[in-house]
This record gives structure tokens, sequence and C-alpha cells, in this order.
């Protein structure tokens, strides 16, 4: 039978082209986060292109922190970076930091310079901001425009060795305040910040803007294919500016849409404010859309790389429905997830007709979706045992194949039973179930003949594990943040967590590991919280079990 061949995406048929073309024997890629935050969903789209594209045609993809401002970066951020992005499955051809380039950078400055293209600035930043005009009215240029090659180099020499205060001078390219392309109007290329930096430490009091170190890291790299989103679209054409001026490896910039998706802010800046006020427990708060968050909760990153290939590369933004990647993830963790028992809101069942201290092991699957044979694990049944309050009611309507008095249920992997008394408080609520069980009726071993409908799941009261769960909902209200146009905090969610203190598990869970899935039956798919200690145990929701539309 034939397969059908998936279609190029609009990069892939480039590189194709080139590649037939002659134009590289191979390709370079690079992922160039800024290490001033931790990743978000969003960074998955960009990562799994670009490893993607390097694998897909044979070649390599670098790991490039452009670490070009100071006040904002941390080597905790970037220590994360580089987990998130092994988690993802990806191994990176070298590690590099556009700090390494800071002498070269500064001497292609200065070539600038040397070439008439660049010139230091005293204006202050009201002032540049007034010269640069409106899209449809041109810029005026800066009295500072006309100094000297030799005044220039006099000056930003100075810049660099630290005589000049921040913000009192800036180098600036000289290209055209008249452009129609307001980023072509003198961008400034170099500023004073007298700040200590995370690899460099206080070796420089001047720093590249990030327009200027980008394209040009990309050349010193040798980058064939500089992927990023549409919002740097403006920006290719000075990135390709500097590089003719430079007269350095033609790298070339590609933008394609970057992932907006339903529920979601995807702004470090935003999400770092969520942090810094407490508003989330921290950058991996499994509400948060960073990737640590989304780790945390149990996603898996075989479900991201999915997700990024369903959502495929397109050169428009759209809004992407969070049910897509939620989705995908319950695709993968059916797969891989063992089964368990909990019981979220007890009530308490005695078997009158079972001996009294009589214990029996119910083997039980692991995984009947497993690729592979996941084994059984062996579950204590004994003569009380707790059931969900939701699967007994006294007055059942018609089709209801649960508890009720006088009905007949069959516990998983164990035995059916019929409800006889039913035990209530003061108050008239149901507290306890008195029924009986058919011994002949065991799972597996079943010479009863009787037929039953309803299936439920149970742990043996004498063996529950109390353990606490976690259950996450979104984090926002508002299905398009990026169309909001008032503070962000308004729409969060005041019930994106409810925190179950006190729910019983089959003692199984006593050997869960951290960040192991689970299938709680019939409950959701759950893993292990970081929190946890052997005294307590803390589960997180990672998603339900469908879709709740």
């Amino acid at each position: 039978m034939m397969t059908e061949e998936k279609s190029l995406n609009f990069i892939e048929e480039i590189i194709e082209a080139d590649l037939k073309a002659g134009k590289h024997k191979t390709i370079a890629t690079r992922f160039p986060p800024e290490p001033n935050g931790y990743l978000h969903i969003g960074h998955a789209k960009s990562i799994c292109l670009n490893f993607g594209l390097a694998q897909k045609y044979g070649g390599k993809t670098n790991l490039r922190f452009d670490d070009t401002n100071p006040v904002t970066e941390e080597t905790e951020y970037v220590e994360n970076i580089k987990a998130d992005v092994k988690w993802l499955g990806f191994e990176w051809a070298e590690e590099l930091y556009a700090s390494d380039y800071f002498p070269q950078l500064y001497a292609f400055a200065v070539k600038l310079i040397n070439k008439g293209f660049a010139y230091v600035d005293d204006s202050t930043s009201e002032e540049m901001a007034k010269q640069k005009g409106a899209p449809t009215v041109p810029g005026t240029n800066s009295k500072y425009r006309s100094r000297s090659i030799e005044e220039n180099l006099k000056l930003f020499t100075e810049m660099k060795e630290g005589k000049h205060p921040d913000g009192s001078k800036v180098l600036r390219a000289k290209i055209d305040m008249g452009h129609v392309n307001m980023l072509m109007r003198d961008p400034v290329i170099y500023r004073v910040k007298h700040a200590h930096h995370h690899r460099t430490g206080d070796t420089w009091c001047v720093y590249p803007m990030y327009d200027f170190a980008h394209g040009q890291s990309d050349a010193i790299e040798q980058i064939t294919h500089s992927v990023c989103t549409l919002e740097f679209v403006p920006h290719r054409e000075l990135y390709d500016w500097f590089i003719e001026k430079l007269e350095i490896y033609p790298s070339k910039q590609y933008e394609f849409a970057r992932l907006n998706m339903t529920y979601t802010m995807m702004s470090k800046r935003k999400l770092m404010q969520l942090v810094n006020e407490n508003l989330v427990s921290g950058w991996d708060d499994p509400r948060m859309p960073t990737l640590s968050g989304a780790r945390r909760r149990g996603y898996t990153p075989e479900a991201f790389r999915e997700f990024c290939e369903k959502i495929g590369v397109a050169k428009r933004d759209n809004l992407i429905d969070l049910s897509l990647l939620e989705f995908c993830v319950r695709e993968h963790l059916n797969k891989i997830a063992y089964r368990r028992m909990v019981v979220f809101d007890p009530l308490k069942v005695v078997i009158t007709n079972y001996e009294e201290g009589k214990l029996e092991m119910m083997p039980s699957e692991n995984n009947t979706e497993a690729a592979e044979n996941a084994g059984v694990r062996e579950m204590p049944f004994s003569r009380e045992l707790f059931i969900e309050k939701d699967d007994f009611m006294e007055v059942p309507p018609k089709k209801y194949f649960r508890l009720s008095p006088g009905g007949m249920v069959r516990l998983k992997s164990g035995f059916i039973i019929k409800c006889g008394e039913v035990i209530k408080d003061a108050n008239g609520n149901v507290t306890e179930l008195r029924c009986t069980y058919i011994s002949e009726s065991r799972s597996g071993h079943d010479t009863s003949g009787v037929q039953v409908k309803g299936v439920i799941h149970w742990v043996s009261a004498a063996h529950a594990v109390p353990v606490e769960v976690r259950q996450y909902e979104k984090l926002f209200v508002t299905e398009d943040m990026n169309a909001i146009e008032d503070d962000f905090k308004n729409h969060l969610n005041p019930h994106s967590l409810h925190v179950l203190p006190k729910v019983y598990a089959e003692p199984a869970l006593l050997n869960a590991k951290v960040g192991e899935h689970f299938q709680f039956l019939r409950m959701g798919y759950f893993c292990l919280d970081p929190d946890s200690t052997r005294e307590k145990l803390v589960f997180n929701r990672t998603v339900t079990l469908r879709d709740s539309k």
C-alpha cells in the first residue's frame, strides 16, 4: 500500500532549493534564546523547528545565548534553558554565547565607523525618539551625524574605556533618516552600560544592541538559515544591511508564525511579573506556560514534538486551541501511563459476608494500551473498602449502572458486590454502605454467571495511602490573551488550582518516582510532584481523561 508523502513547509522548500542549487553543502541553524527568563511553550515550536530542520537535512544546530543585556540575564536561566532543550529530546552541536563575540562585535562596530557607516551620538533618548519621525513622516538627522571618523573612533574608544556614564552616548548606524522602514533610521547599535555581566564580569561597559549582535553572530557561526518569528520581518532589512556593509558571511533570515495559543500568555516579561508578585509559586508552577511548568505538570516531550508537528509552520499568525496540545498529551500518556486506583471523595463500603481479617491480592494490569507488556501489580482486597461517593446513588435514574440500594456493580479487578443497607448520619448524609459480594465472581475467574454493566474503582480502607492531589485549570479565563487591552492580571483564573488534601490511593503508588506518569482510573492523568516526601505524596493532575468540551 502506498503511503501519502508529507508535503514540505515553506522553509523546507527554501532549504531544498538552496541545496539543489549548490548554495550550501549542508545547513546550519541555531536556537538563540536570551537568558532573561524561562522558556515557554512558544519556544518549543522554535526548538523543534530549528533542530528538526538540521536533523532532516543532515546539518547542525547551535544553542546560542544572546546575552547582550547584562542587567536582565542570569546563569540560572542559562542552565534551565539547556535542561529544557535536552528534555525536548535535542542535542546542540555547539553551546555558544553572543558574549563570546564581544571583541569581534566591537571590531565590527569600529569597521563601520571607519567606513563612514556609524557615528557616536550624544542625544538623549527623548531627542532621538523625536528625530525618528513617524511612519508617514521622515526623520531628521542628528546634529552629531556629521562627526568625523576620527572623532567617532576616539569617542567610541572612550565609551569602551568607561569614560562616559550610562545614557550619555550611543553608537548609531548611519543609514537613512527618511527610510520607509523606521528600524533603518539610524538605529542604535551600542550603548554604555556599567553593569556586571553573568559571563564577562566587568570587562565591558559597552554592549551591542540585539539587532547588531544577532545577525553578526549568525554570520560568525555561518548559519545558513536564520529562522525567527514574524515580528522580526521589519528587522530583516537591517540584518542584511549590516552583513552587506561588514562584508561578512551572508546568513539569511526567514520568518514563520509564532505560536499563539488560547488561554495562554507567552510574554517572558509578564510571566516574570507573575513570579515576582507571587501570583504563582515560581517559573515551574504547573499552571505556567513554561516548559519547566509543563514538565512538572506531567506533559511529555513526545507530546510537545507531536503537537509542533501537527500545527506545522505557517507564514501568518493564528490562534491554536489549547485543547490540541492537551489531545497530544492524552494520546501519549494513554500509551505510557501506569493505571492506578485512587478514590478522591471516599464512601466506606463494608462487605458483610467477607471474612474479617481476610486479605486477598488482586492482580490488576498496569496498562492495557502499552505497546509492550506493562505487567500487573497486586492490589490488596479486604472487608472494608473506599469507593467514590459519586458511584452511589440512593434514588438512581434509569440506565444508572453504578451502585444503588439493591443494585450490583463490579469492583475493577475484584468481585461483584450488591448494596444492602445504607447507613446515614444524623443529618441524613450517607456515611457507609453495607454490601455483600459474590465469591465466585472474582475477575479473571468468574464462574458466577451474574452479569452487571457497571464497573467502579476502589481501594482497601486498611491499606489506602493518603495523598494530596492538585487539580489545575487554565491560568487565564480569556481565550485570546493577545487581544486584551487592560492589565493582563485582570484575566487570571481565581480557580486555576484546587487542592484535595486527603484522597486515598492504592499502596502501589508508594513506589512512585517524581515525574512518573499515571492514569488514575476514571479520574485523569497525574504525575508525582517534587514537593512529595515519603510521608506526604503530592500528585499533579496533568490533564483530564477527555476534553471537557
